[in-house]
């Protein structure tokens, strides 16, 4: 979708509504009810079948999971620059602004999600930084203290991408916190679980309305 920021901010608008987050005291969101008719629009706008998802518009339960631990745990962000990675929504990266990190940002590839980031933002009163750019593509990782990656584990080629990305991340010092609730390309070994959640989700998205996400670093 190749239009004006303004006019996508008022896409999002239009197919979501603000809402508060369960189980995240204070952090409110632009958030679709159900999938099929934001999903539906998104293709009209862009005038082809076949779009992606749009995650932009809902809280996934990896993100949650992990803003959470943020939230619960923020010297892990305080003070410090933080990268929130394929942000969707900007849960994550709104957590870590509002635990006090230095300087947060967030990247997605979606131009939907840097209008649904800015919104959401703006509605928790906290700053997020856009990068609108495929970081897989760039070689090594941004200089930054900590990257948060939540719900990066849905489909086989984007995890074969994501791992060493972040292995080579966390070989230079960078501190990768990783959210997801056992999707089927989660590894198996090189994780390190730090906690685990109940969320809550949309069965539009899952098939259960409550499930089980855990948080972990790199072993």
């Amino acid at each position: 979708m190749s239009t004006p920021l303004s006019h996508r901010r008022s896409f999002v608008q239009r197919h979501t509504r603000l809402r508060d987050v369960e189980g995240l005291d204070g952090i409110r969101l632009h958030l679709a009810v159900a999938v099929e008719p934001v999903w539906r629009a998104t293709e009209e706008a862009a005038g082809a079948e076949g779009e992606p998802i749009p995650f932009w518009a809902f809280a996934w339960a990896g993100g949650l999971a992990l803003a959470r631990f943020v939230t619960e745990h923020p010297a892990e962000v305080r003070d410090r620059r933080v990268l929130d990675f394929a942000t969707g929504s900007g849960v994550v990266a709104i957590a870590a602004a509002r635990a006090g990190a230095a300087r947060v940002t967030a990247a997605d590839i979606d131009p939907l999600a840097e209008a649904a980031v800015e919104l959401n933002a703006r509605a928790n009163a906290v700053h997020v930084g856009f990068l609108r750019r495929n970081l897989l593509d760039e070689g090594l990782p941004p200089d930054v203290d900590v990257i948060l990656a939540g719900d990066t584990w849905y489909e086989g080629p984007l995890a074969e991408r994501v791992l060493p990305w972040l292995r080579s991340a966390s070989a230079r010092g960078t501190r990768v916190l990783v959210g997801d609730p056992g999707r089927k390309y989660l590894p198996a070994a090189g994780l390190s679980e730090l906690a685990r959640y109940d969320v809550r989700t949309t069965t539009t998205l899952e098939d259960r309305d409550v499930l089980e996400a855990r948080v972990f670093t790199l072993a």
